[in-house]
C-alpha cells in the first residue's frame, strides 16, 4: 500500500514537503515516481528516484525547485517543493514500477501501484 500525504494550502513562493509512505518492508527495492494532475488536465510526470538512489529525474517545469529523496530507513520518499507557483496546484500521486525497475520512469504505464493522491493548492 502506498500513501501520498503532506499536501495542503501554501502561498506562492512558499514550500511544502510531500511524503510517499509504504507499508511494505521492501520499499527500498522500488523506484518511485511522482505525478500530478491539475483540474481539467491530464496527469503528468513530476519527478522520479531510482530504487538504488543513483538517479533522479525532473520535469522541466520543476527543475531547480523540487527535490525527490528517500529516508535512510527506506520507508518514505519525499518530494520537497520550493518556490511554488499557482501552476503547481494539483493532486499529487506517488507510484512504483516493478521491483528494481529504473527505466522509462517518466512513462505512467511503467507503474504498477499507485497511492491515493494528496491535494496541493498554491494561492497567489
Amino acid at each position: 500500500q502506498l500513501q501520498a500525504c503532506g499536501g495542503g494550502l501554501v502561498q506562492a513562493g512558499g514550500s511544502l514537503r510531500l511524503s510517499c509512505v509504504s507499508s511494505t518492508r521492501t520499499f527500498g527495492r522500488y523506484s518511485v515516481g511522482w505525478f500530478r494532475q491539475a483540474p481539467g488536465k491530464e496527469r503528468e510526470f513530476v519527478a522520479s528516484l531510482t530504487w538504488n538512489g543513483d538517479s533522479t529525474d525532473y520535469a522541466d517545469s520543476v527543475v531547480g525547485r523540487f527535490t525527490v529523496s528517500r529516508d535512510s530507513g527506506k520507508t518514505t520518499v519525499f518530494l520537497q517543493m520550493k518556490m511554488v507557483t499557482p501552476e503547481d496546484t494539483a493532486v499529487y500521486y506517488c507510484a512504483v514500477p516493478p521491483p528494481y525497475n529504473e527505466y522509462d520512469l517518466r512513462r505512467e504505464s511503467r507503474y504498477i501501484n499507485w497511492g491515493q493522491g494528496t491535494q496541493v493548492t498554491v494561492s497567489s
